[in-house]
């Protein structure tokens, strides 16, 4: 019998609830769509006044230094091993009666771990970025990039052992004030953004290889004030914490049994993780070096040197910060609901194989990739169709040029094409840490990242910056489909062919909306305005049409996931 066997005995008579943590799911989506709202303003104001070129691409660049450590530390690998464990631990403080305070001494061992090692890291990552300003005669473009870094660095700790808090709360099934935190970073900068150009009198429009010297004082202004953002994230997550009765300590001895548990198994999960990581790193700094920058006396530098060769640079300024913005716009869906989904999930998943309950783990499983299935078909769909309006209506304006809108629209549409893959890989991923298999998302992260270099470079000097985007479409769909298949050899019972159905009327219904929405845009009542009346009126026809058609499709072919997602009351007054 194999180890995920033994982990998920058979149980068909125990009672089954794969639905219930749609209920989470739905609040964590609620407060991630306020969330992304607030994201989406954000970027449009700072696309305003910092616009796509040399000063966005710099401070994209810095600030997705400290994201690279959430995603790898904060959400990442010590986060998928911790939350199995501290699960169990919780669970065993239950059974024994609640004098025991293992799952409390555990946790709080981990955070003090957790905060050395970033304190560390921020340390060494400050050295290797002033060694690069003082020895390393980077661009102008690049200086202030590296200066912008050195700013933001100190917020890896606070963002990282925010997002590891949040993790605690999950288990006990707070998922509230985690999916919310995000908020105050979206408010802070949307507030020093507005109020610090109002005062420093930037309103004015910026030639793409001139700096605006209160660009830059803006840009510093933005970068402060995200390390003031991350302490109040952090300072959000307390009263929760104590409610759920986690009480910080200092702990001196971090090298405890259930540690060297939790590291033994986030070793792969963090090398799967850093290897995930690279490869979002790498299209960045990709995206960065290929793309023109300029030198000291701000002009453009066009190419440059392979072996005493010159190769000529196949991507515009601003290239990093106009992917960056693409990937918002198709993150948008993503995050309201795959995410939302996929922490929902976890915990249960984690329960069930935790309990043996291989009918239950299967049941829930099956149901999350149904529900990520059910939101990530029609938005890849929709999103390729309401990209080019709606990226011109959010962003063509202040320094974001009709040009730079194009391109950004072009990316939009690619990247849209993997939305149900990205979806999807939400839960697989999440189904294979419940099962403490961290071995298969490490290789199918090596595979994805060669063959996401494999398309995209070759492609660069055809296509220009959105070659990237089809890079991260391949590797991610082909990572998501083989995933899939290995898991449901791995259980050996997900019994996918129950999902065969509900799965082809989510692609009929999708089609049906595409057909139609594409229908619309060839006819006479489609408004063919190009200002921003005509794109507002494009971008919400679209939608509203595209909505009720794949929402009717569903419903008249029987689509249950509409009921699931239904409120309680509306459910109740059916009945």
């Amino acid at each position: 019998m194999s180890q995920t066997t033994a982990i998920l005995g058979a149980d068909p008579a125990s009672p089954t609830t794969p639905k219930s943590f749609l209920q989470h799911a739905k609040l964590i989506g609620l407060l991630t769509l306020i969330s992304r709202f607030f994201g989406l303003g954000r970027d449009i104001v700072a696309a305003h006044y910092l616009g796509a070129k040399l000063v966005g691409s710099a401070f994209a660049f810095a600030f997705l230094v400290p994201n690279l450590f959430r995603k790898l530390l904060g959400e990442g690998a010590l986060s998928a091993a911790f939350i199995p464990l501290y699960a169990r631990a919780v669970k065993d403080d239950e059974n024994v009666g609640s004098t025991s305070r293992s799952s409390n001494d555990f946790a709080a061992t981990v955070v003090n771990l957790l905060v050395a090692i970033l304190l560390g890291l921020t340390v060494i990552g400050e050295a290797v970025t002033f060694g690069l300003m003082v020895l390393g005669s980077p661009s102008y473009d690049r200086l202030l990039a590296l200066r912008l870094t050195a700013v933001m660095l100190p917020y890896v700790v606070l963002v990282c052992g925010g997002a590891f808090l949040g993790a605690i709360l999950q288990v006990h099934k707070r998922f509230g004030p985690p999916a919310a935190v995000p908020i105050i970073l979206n408010v802070c900068h949307i507030l020093v953004l507005l109020i610090g150009a109002r005062l420093i009198g930037l309103n004015r429009w910026t030639p793409a290889l001139q700096v605006e010297p209160k660009q830059i004082t803006l840009s510093y202004w933005l970068a402060c004030v995200v390390l003031l953002a991350g302490v109040l994230q952090v300072a959000v997550l307390l009263p929760a914490l104590k409610q759920v009765g986690f009480r910080f300590k200092f702990v001196g001895n971090f090298w405890t049994p259930a540690v060297r548990q939790m590291l033994r198994l986030s070793l792969p999960v963090a090398i799967g993780a850093g290897v995930l990581q690279i490869s979002v790193f790498l299209d960045k700094g990709i995206s960065y070096a290929l793309m023109v920058h300029v030198d000291a006396q701000q002009h453009p530098i066009t190419e440059l040197r392979f072996f005493h060769y010159p190769v000529k640079l196949p991507m515009e300024l601003g290239a990093l910060k106009r992917l960056d913005t693409a990937q918002l716009m198709y993150q948008f869906p993503l995050g309201i609901f795959a995410i939302a989904l996929a922490t929902a999930i976890f915990p249960s998943l984690s329960a069930d194989a935790l309990e043996k309950d291989r009918y239950r783990f299967c049941g829930v499983l099956r149901h999350g990739i149904e529900a990520s299935l059910w939101e990530g078909l029609p938005a890849s769909v929709g999103m390729i169709l309401i990209a080019e309006p709606a990226v011109r209506l959010l962003f063509q304006h202040g320094q974001i040029t009709p040009h730079d809108a194009t391109l950004i629209a072009r990316s939009t549409m690619v990247y849209a094409a993997a939305i149900w893959a990205f979806s999807l890989l939400q839960i697989i991923n999440r189904a294979y840490y419940a099962l403490h298999d961290t071995r298969t998302p490490l290789v199918m992260s090596v595979v994805n990242i060669i063959l996401n270099l494999v398309v995209e470079i070759p492609l660069l000097w055809k296509m220009g910056e959105s070659a990237m985007a089809v890079g991260t479409v391949v590797s991610f769909a082909v990572q998501a489909l083989v995933m899939l298949w290995m898991l449901d050899r791995k259980i050996g019972g997900l019994q996918m062919q129950k999902s065969v159905v509900p799965v082809l009327k989510m692609l009929a219904s999708t089609a049906i909306m595409g057909a139609v929405c594409y229908a619309l845009r060839l006819s006479p009542i489609y408004p063919h305005r190009v200002d921003r009346l005509g794109w507002a009126m494009q971008s919400t026809l679209l939608f509203s049409v595209g909505g009720v058609v794949y929402i009717g499709s569903c419903w008249l072919m029987g689509v249950t996931m509409l009921k699931e997602l239904m409120p309680r009351r509306v459910k109740l007054a059916a009945r």
